[in-house]
């Protein structure tokens, strides 16, 4: 029963392919998101305040419940290109036709749409300096789906194609026997629980304390963190993994209209995931793989003055110490040894304008730094959802004194591609250890686009 009710919280509370900062969210919520994803000195609603700062759930009185459920839309491009005499062909070892002419194609991603629900709730007796808070936030995920490509040099039989088009043909999407990745497809979800308290030290300071229970599941399309065989490397099954963290934070409203916040996300360290993989040939073998979710720092200033709330947020994300995305590389047995991705900061702004009796208008902007270094963007073709600006418009109504309805439109842009070589173990070499094809590339760009509505519930005092 328990585990039927985990399956039941996870599929309803997940996501599949959002992902704005690295491959964190943004933000929670249709308030929070109109706002950029800023709440850590300026909470404007208990989503935004349970995900980024504990402490500031102190500021809501009585008990609140609050859910949001979006549509995400996502269109990724997969781009790969080798120059004249490096065709790759079936049975070589690795790229080097002479003669063979350069080869350039681009795969769109046919995902479609995801759902975005959170939920979330905030209870506090009047007159307490207690405030107690419970979340299911999808917190993280990434996913792409890139058909294999059908345009290839050679037809079924093993034959030239004279049909074949190098300026309209991918080799990345090429099939393994052309030693390519054939059909890549991805799928990660991280489900977070978190219970919080938040106890006011004076009326102007205070502190948050959140344990954070995770679930996530990974799924691969060919999996490259396991050893390949003579056929390839191998498709896995979904996996699921486990962890625990924490999240502290502070918030002082000095009175005056500032506020001020602060919160600290631990890493969350998970169990490795086990994935039972099928290669080409139909044999099967298993491999394990750690993947951890990044510790965040939080810092934000808030100002509300009259009939306008502005929220600002600085964050730094550590990647470079996380395991699954600190290492990169090839392994002795071909195999992939992590992401590589660098620490990244992400800066979150909001505006909310309440000139408008019972409905405040908001926008909001997010920057965010890349955290794929160029020399293994090769290594992130399953996880290219990277953006770099992301625009919001929402607002709420405010239908009486216990229901409020929110509702946001987000546009992101990764605001051009991430490009690298093309990377061969077979190309290795101690100048070379990545193995970096020469003149080659890779490249993926995307923009997102989404709609989110919710419905909060202040109970009667």
């Amino acid at each position: 029963m328990k585990t039927k009710l985990l399956n039941c919280l996870f599929l309803f509370f997940s996501i599949f392919a959002f992902s704005q900062a690295g491959h964190i969210m943004q933000g929670v919520g249709a308030v929070n998101m109109s706002m950029g994803g800023a709440s850590t000195a300026q909470p404007l609603d208990i989503s935004g305040a349970l995900q980024w700062n504990p402490a500031a759930i102190s500021t809501f009185d009585g008990n609140i419940i609050k859910l949001d459920v979006g549509l995400f839309f996502s269109s990724p491009e997969l781009s790969s290109t080798l120059p004249p005499n490096m065709l790759w062909q079936p049975g070589d070892l690795g790229p080097g036709a002479p003669g063979s002419p350069a080869v350039t194609g681009t795969t769109a991603d046919d995902r479609g749409l995801s759902p975005m629900p959170a939920l979330a709730m905030v209870w506090k007796k009047k007159g307490s300096k207690h405030t107690f808070g419970a979340s299911a936030f999808g917190i993280s995920g990434f996913g792409v789906t890139f058909p294999q490509e059908t345009n290839l040099p050679l037809d079924i039989s093993g034959n030239p194609n004279p049909d074949w088009n190098p300026n309209a043909s991918n080799p990345i999407n090429w099939p393994q026997s052309f030693n390519g990745f054939g059909r890549i497809e991805s799928d990660y979800i991280l489900l977070q629980i978190g219970l919080t308290y938040a106890f006011e030290i004076t009326d102007k300071l205070s502190i948050g304390i959140q344990p954070n229970f995770n679930y996530a599941t990974l799924e691969l399309e060919p999996n490259p963190t396991a050893n390949p065989n003579a056929s390839g490397y191998p498709t896995s099954d979904k996996a699921s993994s486990t962890g625990i963290g924490a999240q502290f934070g502070l918030f002082y409203d000095t009175g005056i209209g500032l506020k001020l916040g602060t919160s600290y996300k631990t890493t969350q360290k998970f169990s490795e995931f086990e994935f039972e993989n099928t290669y080409l040939d139909n044999s099967t073998a298993t491999n394990n793989f750690q993947m951890d979710y990044p510790s965040i720092f939080s810092v934000g200033v808030g100002y509300s003055k009259g009939d306008f709330d502005l929220a600002l947020d600085f964050r730094r994300v550590d990647y470079e110490n996380t395991d699954g995305f600190s290492k990169t590389g090839w392994s002795q047995t071909a195999s992939v040894s992590g992401f590589g991705w660098k620490n990244i900061s992400i800066l979150s702004a909001g505006l909310q304008c309440k000139v408008i009796n019972k409905l405040p208008l908001r926008i909001g902007y997010t920057y965010s730094s890349n955290p794929i270094p160029e020399e293994v963007a090769f290594f992130n073709v399953p996880a290219t959802a990277i953006i770099k600006n992301a625009y919001q418009f929402g607002f709420s109504y405010e239908i009486n004194s216990n229901w409020t309805l929110d509702a946001v439109y987000h546009y992101g842009s990764s605001d051009g591609s991430t490009q690298g070589n093309i990377l061969s173990p077979m190309m290795a070499s101690p100048g070379n250890t990545l193995g970096a094809i020469p003149g080659s590339s890779v490249s993926y760009e995307m923009n997102t686009s989404m709609i989110m509505a919710g419905i909060s519930y202040k109970f009667n005092k």
